[in-house]
């Protein structure tokens, strides 16, 4: 007599069965799908890397293709790309203008996007004091000493009433105990 086969000793592959309202189907993977939601991934790493223009287009092509529960989530990324694109775009009157978005870039905690204002100042405007009274400010925050002597040093010799405003600026509150800052303040005492 021949030995009886149990059910779990199939050779077979299991079949991906998916719940339907009409019950459970067999389904075989839809490679189109499968590159679909590759790329889908793609483009949302994109996105979470902060590289929104890159995951702007692959987001705007994966639209044609997507299957409809994810159309409406790729809609909503595509809008968050053309806002962040935006964000990085700023259109300033002045150099007085970006300086003041530039603080509150600084008050807001984005010291590097801030920095990057306060240099593209001091470049464009080789006159002006202010964005290296700023660069002080922001390098007083950061707890970097040598280079808030040195910018403030600089924006008190382009402009001496800066030594004035610095004695009473609580952004150099971290500085108070240099006796280098000290002497840049009040050098007659």
């Amino acid at each position: 007599m021949a030995p009886i086969k149990s059910s779990n000793q199939t050779s077979a592959k299991p079949v991906k069965k998916t719940k339907t309202l009409e019950g459970i189907l067999a389904t075989t993977p839809d490679p189109t799908r499968q590159a679909v939601l590759a790329d889908y991934q793609v483009a949302v790493t994109l996105m979470q890397q902060g590289k929104f223009s890159e995951a702007h287009p692959a987001m705007e092509k994966l639209l044609k293709d997507a299957p409809p529960e994810l159309t409406d989530r790729i809609r909503m990324y595509l809008a968050a790309c053309v806002a962040q694109s935006a964000k990085g775009e700023h259109q300033f009157k002045n150099t007085e203008e970006q300086y003041d978005f530039a603080i509150s870039l600084i008050n807001d905690g984005q010291y590097e996007e801030a920095r990057q204002h306060l240099n593209e100042i001091a470049d464009g405007a080789p006159e002006a004091d202010y964005p290296f009274y700023g660069l002080a400010v922001l390098a007083s925050m950061t707890g970097d000493a040598e280079t808030c002597l040195d910018k403030l040093g600089e924006a008190i010799r382009r402009k001496p009433q800066n030594r004035f405003q610095a004695r009473s600026d609580s952004d150099f509150q971290s500085m108070a105990d240099d006796p280098r800052f000290t002497e840049l303040l009040y050098p007659d005492a």
